[in-house]
Protein backbone atom coordinates (compact mmCIF):
# COMPACT_ATOMS: atom_id res chain seq x y z
CA UNK A 1 0.00 0.00 0.00
CA UNK A 2 1.04 3.27 -0.96
CA UNK A 3 2.20 5.60 1.64
CA UNK A 4 0.41 8.85 2.52
CA UNK A 5 -2.51 7.56 0.45
CA UNK A 6 -3.83 11.73 0.71
CA UNK A 7 -1.11 12.54 -2.06
CA UNK A 8 -1.35 10.86 -5.98
CA UNK A 9 2.08 10.84 -6.61
CA UNK A 10 1.51 9.44 -10.43
CA UNK A 11 -0.63 12.61 -11.01
CA UNK A 12 2.32 14.53 -9.54
CA UNK A 13 4.42 12.82 -11.57
CA UNK A 14 2.88 12.72 -14.71
CA UNK A 15 2.09 16.62 -14.60
CA UNK A 16 6.03 17.19 -13.62
CA UNK A 17 7.21 15.55 -16.99
CA UNK A 18 4.81 17.80 -19.16
CA UNK A 19 6.27 20.60 -17.44
CA UNK A 20 9.36 19.73 -18.33
CA UNK A 21 8.85 18.67 -21.79
CA UNK A 22 7.33 22.24 -21.73
CA UNK A 23 10.07 23.94 -20.58
CA UNK A 24 12.75 21.91 -22.99
CA UNK A 25 10.80 22.57 -26.10
CA UNK A 26 10.81 26.21 -25.25
CA UNK A 27 14.28 26.92 -24.45
CA UNK A 28 14.94 24.82 -27.83
CA UNK A 29 12.92 26.15 -30.26
CA UNK A 30 15.52 28.65 -31.86
CA UNK A 31 17.34 25.14 -32.67
CA UNK A 32 15.58 23.25 -35.61
CA UNK A 33 17.34 19.69 -34.90
CA UNK A 34 17.04 19.70 -31.34
CA UNK A 35 13.24 21.28 -31.58
CA UNK A 36 12.43 18.69 -34.08
CA UNK A 37 13.92 15.46 -31.76
CA UNK A 38 12.14 16.73 -28.72
CA UNK A 39 8.90 17.40 -30.18
CA UNK A 40 8.97 13.73 -31.73
CA UNK A 41 10.31 12.41 -28.09
CA UNK A 42 7.33 14.35 -26.13
CA UNK A 43 5.18 11.89 -28.23
CA UNK A 44 6.65 9.33 -27.05
CA UNK A 45 6.21 10.72 -23.88
CA UNK A 46 2.93 10.94 -23.35
CA UNK A 47 2.74 7.14 -25.03
CA UNK A 48 5.00 5.48 -21.80
CA UNK A 49 3.12 7.69 -19.64
CA UNK A 50 -0.10 6.06 -21.44
CA UNK A 51 1.69 2.55 -20.19
CA UNK A 52 1.98 3.67 -16.39
CA UNK A 53 -1.43 5.10 -15.96
CA UNK A 54 -2.46 1.46 -17.56
CA UNK A 55 -0.36 -0.26 -14.66
CA UNK A 56 -1.58 2.24 -12.38
CA UNK A 57 -5.11 1.42 -12.77
CA UNK A 58 -4.41 -2.24 -12.18
CA UNK A 59 -2.22 -2.11 -9.00
CA UNK A 60 1.10 -1.67 -10.40
CA UNK A 61 3.18 1.49 -10.11
CA UNK A 62 6.29 1.87 -12.76
CA UNK A 63 8.80 4.83 -12.05
CA UNK A 64 8.90 7.62 -14.54
CA UNK A 65 13.03 7.77 -14.26
CA UNK A 66 15.86 5.25 -14.07
CA UNK A 67 18.93 5.64 -12.94
CA UNK A 68 21.78 3.57 -14.33
CA UNK A 69 25.56 3.53 -13.14
CA UNK A 70 27.02 1.79 -16.70
CA UNK A 71 30.18 1.71 -15.01
CA UNK A 72 32.17 1.92 -11.63
CA UNK A 73 35.42 3.77 -13.12
CA UNK A 74 36.43 7.03 -13.23
CA UNK A 75 39.52 9.31 -14.17
CA UNK A 76 38.43 12.11 -11.30
CA UNK A 77 39.38 12.23 -7.91
CA UNK A 78 36.73 14.82 -6.45
CA UNK A 79 36.57 15.99 -2.50
CA UNK A 80 34.24 14.32 -0.64
CA UNK A 81 32.55 11.99 -3.62
CA UNK A 82 29.84 9.64 -2.30
CA UNK A 83 30.40 6.81 -4.75
CA UNK A 84 33.98 6.47 -3.58
CA UNK A 85 33.61 6.78 -0.18
CA UNK A 86 31.14 4.00 -0.70
CA UNK A 87 34.08 2.09 -2.77
CA UNK A 88 30.82 1.82 -5.91
CA UNK A 89 33.45 4.07 -7.70
CA UNK A 90 37.37 3.25 -8.18
CA UNK A 91 40.47 3.95 -10.79
CA UNK A 92 39.79 0.32 -12.76
CA UNK A 93 37.27 -1.42 -13.86
CA UNK A 94 36.15 -4.11 -11.67
CA UNK A 95 34.97 -7.69 -13.16
CA UNK A 96 32.03 -8.71 -13.70
CA UNK A 97 30.04 -5.10 -15.05
CA UNK A 98 27.31 -5.59 -16.58
CA UNK A 99 27.92 -5.86 -20.52
CA UNK A 100 27.04 -3.42 -23.29
CA UNK A 101 24.90 -6.00 -24.42
CA UNK A 102 23.11 -6.68 -21.16
CA UNK A 103 22.41 -2.56 -20.62
CA UNK A 104 20.77 -2.70 -23.73
CA UNK A 105 18.54 -5.54 -22.50
CA UNK A 106 17.89 -2.85 -19.62
CA UNK A 107 17.14 -0.08 -21.83
CA UNK A 108 14.53 -2.43 -23.76
CA UNK A 109 13.05 -3.27 -21.00
CA UNK A 110 12.81 0.57 -19.44
CA UNK A 111 11.04 1.68 -22.60
CA UNK A 112 8.47 -1.24 -22.55
CA UNK A 113 7.07 -0.79 -18.97
CA UNK A 114 7.17 3.33 -19.40
CA UNK A 115 10.07 4.31 -18.15
CA UNK A 116 10.73 7.54 -20.84
CA UNK A 117 14.03 8.75 -18.93
CA UNK A 118 17.20 7.18 -18.12
CA UNK A 119 20.17 9.28 -16.18
CA UNK A 120 23.42 7.58 -17.24
CA UNK A 121 25.55 8.04 -14.49
CA UNK A 122 29.17 5.88 -12.93
CA UNK A 123 31.93 6.46 -12.32
CA UNK A 124 32.44 8.48 -15.78
CA UNK A 125 29.55 6.73 -17.97
CA UNK A 126 32.00 8.55 -21.45
CA UNK A 127 34.13 5.44 -20.29
CA UNK A 128 31.54 3.00 -21.62
CA UNK A 129 31.10 4.46 -25.54
CA UNK A 130 29.42 0.52 -26.23
CA UNK A 131 26.78 1.44 -23.90
CA UNK A 132 26.01 4.86 -24.70
CA UNK A 133 25.99 4.11 -28.63
CA UNK A 134 23.57 1.43 -27.98
CA UNK A 135 21.34 4.08 -25.44
CA UNK A 136 21.33 6.23 -28.38
CA UNK A 137 19.50 3.74 -30.44
CA UNK A 138 16.76 3.84 -27.96
CA UNK A 139 15.06 7.50 -29.49
CA UNK A 140 11.86 6.74 -27.18
CA UNK A 141 13.90 7.26 -24.39
CA UNK A 142 15.74 10.72 -23.26
CA UNK A 143 19.13 9.40 -21.88
CA UNK A 144 20.83 12.33 -19.45
CA UNK A 145 25.04 11.51 -19.41
CA UNK A 146 25.86 12.76 -16.18
CA UNK A 147 30.03 13.47 -16.98
CA UNK A 148 33.02 15.15 -15.81
CA UNK A 149 33.24 16.29 -19.34
CA UNK A 150 37.31 14.87 -19.68
CA UNK A 151 36.73 12.08 -21.98
CA UNK A 152 34.38 13.78 -24.93
CA UNK A 153 36.09 13.51 -27.96
CA UNK A 154 35.22 14.26 -31.50
CA UNK A 155 33.54 10.88 -32.28
CA UNK A 156 31.54 11.70 -28.92
CA UNK A 157 30.56 15.06 -30.36
CA UNK A 158 29.69 13.06 -33.60
CA UNK A 159 27.59 10.85 -32.06
CA UNK A 160 25.87 13.28 -29.80
CA UNK A 161 24.78 15.48 -33.39
CA UNK A 162 22.95 11.79 -34.29
CA UNK A 163 21.76 10.84 -31.57
CA UNK A 164 19.58 13.78 -30.54
CA UNK A 165 18.16 11.63 -27.30
CA UNK A 166 21.96 11.72 -25.49
CA UNK A 167 22.21 14.99 -23.70
CA UNK A 168 25.05 15.36 -21.80
CA UNK A 169 24.96 17.19 -18.74
CA UNK A 170 28.39 18.55 -17.45
CA UNK A 171 29.48 18.74 -13.61
CA UNK A 172 30.63 21.86 -12.59
CA UNK A 173 30.67 23.04 -9.24
CA UNK A 174 30.90 26.70 -9.49
CA UNK A 175 33.21 29.07 -10.66
CA UNK A 176 36.78 28.37 -12.18
CA UNK A 177 38.15 27.86 -8.37
CA UNK A 178 35.43 26.51 -6.91
CA UNK A 179 35.42 24.08 -9.39
CA UNK A 180 38.95 22.88 -9.69
CA UNK A 181 38.91 23.37 -5.97
CA UNK A 182 36.80 19.76 -5.68
CA UNK A 183 37.16 18.38 -9.46
CA UNK A 184 41.07 18.82 -10.11
CA UNK A 185 43.41 21.52 -11.44
CA UNK A 186 42.38 22.67 -15.13
CA UNK A 187 39.06 20.55 -14.96
CA UNK A 188 36.99 24.09 -15.33
CA UNK A 189 38.76 24.98 -18.88
CA UNK A 190 38.17 21.88 -20.28
CA UNK A 191 34.66 21.61 -19.21
CA UNK A 192 34.29 25.19 -21.06
CA UNK A 193 36.29 24.23 -24.00
CA UNK A 194 33.40 21.59 -24.50
CA UNK A 195 30.43 24.06 -23.52
CA UNK A 196 31.99 26.03 -26.61
CA UNK A 197 32.36 23.13 -28.40
CA UNK A 198 28.49 21.75 -27.72
CA UNK A 199 27.45 25.09 -28.92
CA UNK A 200 29.28 25.84 -32.38
CA UNK A 201 27.09 22.22 -33.26
CA UNK A 202 23.52 23.62 -31.83
CA UNK A 203 24.04 20.44 -29.08
CA UNK A 204 21.44 20.88 -26.50
CA UNK A 205 23.67 20.32 -23.02
CA UNK A 206 22.88 21.02 -19.35
CA UNK A 207 25.26 20.96 -15.96
CA UNK A 208 24.83 19.38 -12.85
CA UNK A 209 25.88 21.30 -9.79
CA UNK A 210 26.81 19.71 -6.29
CA UNK A 211 25.22 22.23 -3.72
CA UNK A 212 27.33 22.85 -0.58
CA UNK A 213 26.81 25.47 2.47
CA UNK A 214 29.79 26.96 0.82
CA UNK A 215 28.69 27.31 -2.86
CA UNK A 216 25.31 27.81 -2.81
CA UNK A 217 24.94 31.47 -3.56
CA UNK A 218 27.99 31.38 -5.63
CA UNK A 219 25.91 28.60 -7.78
CA UNK A 220 22.97 30.17 -8.25
CA UNK A 221 24.02 33.46 -8.99
CA UNK A 222 23.05 35.64 -11.77
CA UNK A 223 26.68 35.89 -12.90
CA UNK A 224 27.16 32.06 -12.78
CA UNK A 225 23.76 30.92 -14.48
CA UNK A 226 24.41 33.89 -16.80
CA UNK A 227 27.70 32.65 -18.05
CA UNK A 228 26.58 28.95 -18.42
CA UNK A 229 23.44 30.43 -20.67
CA UNK A 230 25.99 32.35 -22.56
CA UNK A 231 27.64 28.91 -23.17
CA UNK A 232 25.06 27.75 -23.96
CA UNK A 233 23.62 25.62 -21.14
CA UNK A 234 19.83 24.61 -21.70
CA UNK A 235 19.39 23.20 -17.92
CA UNK A 236 20.51 23.60 -14.43
CA UNK A 237 20.45 20.56 -11.81
CA UNK A 238 20.54 21.47 -8.40
CA UNK A 239 22.25 18.13 -6.50
CA UNK A 240 22.40 18.25 -2.61
CA UNK A 241 25.27 17.40 -0.84
CA UNK A 242 25.47 13.94 0.65
CA UNK A 243 28.21 13.74 3.74
CA UNK A 244 30.60 10.81 3.63
CA UNK A 245 32.01 11.50 6.80
CA UNK A 246 31.75 13.06 10.14
CA UNK A 247 33.63 15.98 8.91
CA UNK A 248 31.53 16.87 5.84
CA UNK A 249 28.26 17.30 7.40
CA UNK A 250 28.46 20.76 7.80
CA UNK A 251 28.34 20.94 4.06
CA UNK A 252 25.00 18.79 3.68
CA UNK A 253 21.88 21.94 2.51
CA UNK A 254 19.65 22.25 6.14
CA UNK A 255 16.07 23.67 5.72
CA UNK A 256 17.51 26.83 5.87
CA UNK A 257 19.41 26.31 2.49
CA UNK A 258 16.81 24.00 0.69
CA UNK A 259 14.14 26.80 1.64
CA UNK A 260 16.79 29.56 0.06
CA UNK A 261 17.18 26.88 -2.90
CA UNK A 262 13.17 26.09 -3.32
CA UNK A 263 12.72 29.92 -3.67
CA UNK A 264 15.96 30.40 -5.50
CA UNK A 265 14.69 28.28 -7.91
CA UNK A 266 11.01 29.68 -8.45
CA UNK A 267 12.15 32.76 -9.41
CA UNK A 268 15.03 32.08 -12.01
CA UNK A 269 11.77 29.85 -13.80
CA UNK A 270 10.06 33.01 -13.87
CA UNK A 271 12.77 35.81 -14.71
CA UNK A 272 15.30 33.41 -16.49
CA UNK A 273 13.14 31.54 -18.96
CA UNK A 274 16.05 30.38 -21.26
CA UNK A 275 17.53 27.78 -18.96
CA UNK A 276 15.23 24.84 -17.68
CA UNK A 277 15.95 24.64 -13.32
CA UNK A 278 15.76 21.33 -11.81
CA UNK A 279 16.71 20.64 -8.16
CA UNK A 280 17.73 16.79 -6.82
CA UNK A 281 15.83 16.10 -4.21
CA UNK A 282 14.02 18.69 -4.36
CA UNK A 283 11.35 19.71 -2.10
CA UNK A 284 10.18 16.24 -0.60
CA UNK A 285 7.44 17.79 0.99
CA UNK A 286 5.27 18.57 -2.80
CA UNK A 287 6.22 14.62 -3.41
CA UNK A 288 4.90 12.86 -0.24
CA UNK A 289 8.61 11.97 0.96
CA UNK A 290 11.51 10.69 -1.17
CA UNK A 291 10.43 9.39 -4.70
CA UNK A 292 13.24 6.88 -4.11
CA UNK A 293 13.40 2.89 -4.74
CA UNK A 294 10.97 3.19 -7.19
CA UNK A 295 8.10 6.04 -6.26
CA UNK A 296 9.45 7.91 -8.67
CA UNK A 297 13.00 6.42 -9.63
CA UNK A 298 15.74 3.73 -8.69
CA UNK A 299 18.65 2.84 -9.32
CA UNK A 300 20.74 -0.30 -11.31
CA UNK A 301 24.63 -0.22 -10.38
CA UNK A 302 27.06 -1.06 -12.96
CA UNK A 303 26.96 -4.72 -11.58
CA UNK A 304 23.05 -5.20 -12.20
CA UNK A 305 22.02 -4.28 -8.84
CA UNK A 306 18.42 -2.72 -8.26
CA UNK A 307 19.13 -0.22 -5.87
CA UNK A 308 17.04 2.44 -4.12
CA UNK A 309 18.65 5.34 -4.84
CA UNK A 310 22.74 6.35 -5.98
CA UNK A 311 23.24 7.34 -2.24
CA UNK A 312 21.93 3.87 -0.93
CA UNK A 313 24.04 1.35 -2.10
CA UNK A 314 21.70 -1.76 -1.04
CA UNK A 315 20.42 -4.10 -3.28
CA UNK A 316 19.17 -7.71 -2.72
CA UNK A 317 17.97 -8.19 -6.32
CA UNK A 318 20.12 -8.35 -9.74
CA UNK A 319 18.78 -7.64 -13.01
CA UNK A 320 21.33 -9.97 -14.41
CA UNK A 321 18.88 -12.76 -12.96
CA UNK A 322 15.41 -11.29 -12.95
CA UNK A 323 13.54 -8.78 -15.57
CA UNK A 324 13.48 -4.93 -14.58
CA UNK A 325 9.60 -4.82 -13.51
CA UNK A 326 10.52 -7.57 -11.03
CA UNK A 327 13.60 -5.38 -9.80
CA UNK A 328 11.09 -2.58 -9.18
CA UNK A 329 9.14 -5.04 -6.74
CA UNK A 330 11.64 -6.15 -4.80
CA UNK A 331 11.30 -6.96 -1.31
CA UNK A 332 14.16 -4.17 -0.12
CA UNK A 333 11.99 -1.74 -2.23
CA UNK A 334 9.10 -3.06 -1.05
CA UNK A 335 9.87 -2.26 2.60
CA UNK A 336 11.05 1.34 2.16
CA UNK A 337 8.10 2.54 0.17
CA UNK A 338 5.57 0.61 2.81
CA UNK A 339 7.42 0.99 5.86
CA UNK A 340 7.79 5.37 6.13
CA UNK A 341 11.44 5.26 5.50
CA UNK A 342 10.70 7.26 3.04
CA UNK A 343 8.97 10.39 4.51
CA UNK A 344 11.12 11.41 7.74
CA UNK A 345 13.13 14.60 7.63
CA UNK A 346 16.63 14.32 6.31
CA UNK A 347 20.09 15.85 6.29
CA UNK A 348 21.62 16.18 2.86
CA UNK A 349 20.64 14.98 -0.83
CA UNK A 350 19.17 11.14 0.60
CA UNK A 351 17.37 10.29 3.36
CA UNK A 352 17.96 6.64 2.90
CA UNK A 353 21.88 7.64 3.63
CA UNK A 354 21.00 8.54 7.52
CA UNK A 355 19.00 5.33 7.46
CA UNK A 356 22.04 3.06 6.31
CA UNK A 357 21.63 0.36 9.44
CA UNK A 358 17.78 -0.04 8.83
CA UNK A 359 18.49 -0.83 5.53
CA UNK A 360 21.22 -2.86 5.94
CA UNK A 361 18.94 -4.85 8.88
CA UNK A 362 15.83 -5.56 5.90
CA UNK A 363 18.53 -6.44 3.72
CA UNK A 364 19.74 -9.04 6.19
CA UNK A 365 15.76 -10.25 7.40
CA UNK A 366 15.44 -10.99 3.67
CA UNK A 367 18.44 -13.23 3.29
CA UNK A 368 17.31 -15.04 6.53
CA UNK A 369 13.94 -15.50 4.87
CA UNK A 370 15.22 -16.71 1.64
CA UNK A 371 17.45 -19.70 3.55
CA UNK A 372 14.15 -20.76 5.80
CA UNK A 373 12.39 -21.16 2.53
Amino acid sequence: MEMNNHFDLQDYLAKSVEQLMADILKVTFRNPKESAYMAKFALAARATASKRERAETAGEHIPTFLIASITSRCNLHCAGCYSRCSNATVDSEPVRQLTGTEWAKVFDEAGEIGVSFILLAGGEPMLRRDVIEAAGKRQNILFPIFTNGTFIDRKYFDLLDCCRNLVPILSIEGEKETTDARRGKGVYDRLVSNMDELQRRGLIFGTSVTVTTRNIEEVTSDEFLRKLSYKGCKAVIFVEYVPVTDDSVELAPGDKEREYLKNRIEQLRKEHTEMVYISFPGDEKNTGGCVAAGRGFFHINSHGGAEPCPFSPYSDINVRDTSLKEAIHSRLFGELRNGGYLLENHIGGCTLYEKREQVEKIIAEGKTQNNIG
